[in-house]
């Protein structure tokens, strides 16, 4: 487990902030520019003495000021991929990523070159220097010889944020394969939203250097701290499902969420974990089964709450039986269908987004 509680001051900025996590999975630290995600990851990693705090890893204590204890970063164990690669440019690719096994204590290698040359698809660069790779080749090199630096603990400090979209959708899949992978915690930084979408377990939301919500990322998405930063329309449910028929003529695939199911285009095959997100404005909510629309997938769902959105609308959290969802609804639609905790009625999904990944099923390794 990776707990942190760090409180920095630098010049007119104040850092307070503390989250916890598991022993494994990715942890995303979110916020616009300048919210202190860098600050704090620079505290964990060591880089930056703190004012206050308390960092553990794993049940090592990192940092303790109130017992005196500062572990210096250099025995952390902690792998840092920053914006820029950081890669020797005298050495190829190859030696780049040995560099990383030099630094394993005792010379045991939990995770194999070979495999992280595989999961990061690198065998045909590692004869070229980095002056010969792209932005996207040079960051993906970057991690894997963090990851064969053999760490506790993965920190990415906005690994894409100096890479254009061609290059950023390059390397999102390797990343995808990494979670699926990795028995260690992973902090991933970023101020882009769909980065988060696409790879985070957990979600730590920073606005002016304070955290102002955490947790797993399906609950954190529906809470209404996330519009602060992201604006209305990117309140969604996120949520893990697993692909359970397809029918091979329409294109289609049947994705069971809970006790629900859902309709989406996907050639992935039957027992294939897929993330997507249901925005609350893409939610329609009816009293019975509608008949002669164009929208296919309905579910039924229980109301959980219903909280007021703005002056004009009202957010209704659902039940579809197990995971919760949340629909934008007018207020005076509220009124008009007795919308209240305990209804049953039906949930219309005009659209589902697929983020752009899979999920490994239990037991593979994506």
């Amino acid at each position: 487990m990776l707990q942190v509680a760090v409180r920095k001051q630098l010049g007119d900025f104040t850092l307070d902030a503390a989250f916890e996590v598991g022993d494994a999975g990715i942890v995303a630290l979110f916020g616009r520019s300048g919210c202190g995600k860098t600050t704090l990851v620079n505290v964990i990693a060591g880089l930056l003495e703190p004012d206050e705090a308390t960092v553990r890893l794993g049940g090592i204590t990192l940092d303790d000021t109130a017992a005196g204890t500062r572990m210096p970063a250099e025995r952390r164990r902690i792998g840092y991929v920053f914006q820029d690669s950081r890669l020797f440019p005298h050495r190829n690719v190859e030696a780049n990523l040995r560099y990383g096994l030099k630094r394993v204590p005792g010379g045991k290698a939990a995770i194999p070159f070979e495999e992280v040359v595989a999961l990061l698809g690198l065998g045909p660069l590692l004869g070229r220097r980095p002056n010969h790779l792209s932005g996207g080749e040079r960051q993906r090199v970057a991690i894997g010889r963090a990851l064969l630096s053999q760490p506790r603990l993965l920190l990415l400090d906005e690994p894409l944020a100096s890479l254009d979209a061609a290059l950023r959708d390059e390397v999102l899949p390797f990343l995808d394969r990494l979670r699926g992978r990795l028995a260690i915690p992973v902090v991933y930084v970023s101020h882009q939203f769909d980065e988060v979408l696409r790879l985070a377990t957990h979600l730590v939301l920073m606005e002016q250097g304070r955290v102002i919500a955490s947790g797993e990322l399906g609950a954190v998405s529906l809470d209404p701290a996330l519009r602060s930063i992201t604006g209305p329309d990117a309140i969604g449910a996120v949520l893990d499902g697993e692909i359970v028929e397809r029918e091979i003529e329409s294109g289609f695939a049947r994705l069971r969420l809970g006790s629900s199911e859902l309709r989406i285009l996907s050639d992935e095959p039957i027992g294939r974990r897929v993330r997507v997100q249901l925005l609350a404005r893409d939610l329609i909510l009816a009293l019975g089964e509608p008949a002669g629309l164009s929208v296919r997938n309905s579910m039924s769902a229980t109301v959980v709450s219903v909280t007021r959105d703005d002056s004009h609308t009202d957010l209704v959290l659902l039940d579809i039986g197990g995971p919760q969802v949340a629909a934008r609804i007018t207020n005076a639609a509220t009124r008009d269908l007795g919308v209240r905790p305990g209804l049953s009625l039906r949930v219309l999904v005009k659209s589902v987004s697929i983020r752009g990944q899979t999920l490994p099923t239990a037991g593979e390794t994506a």
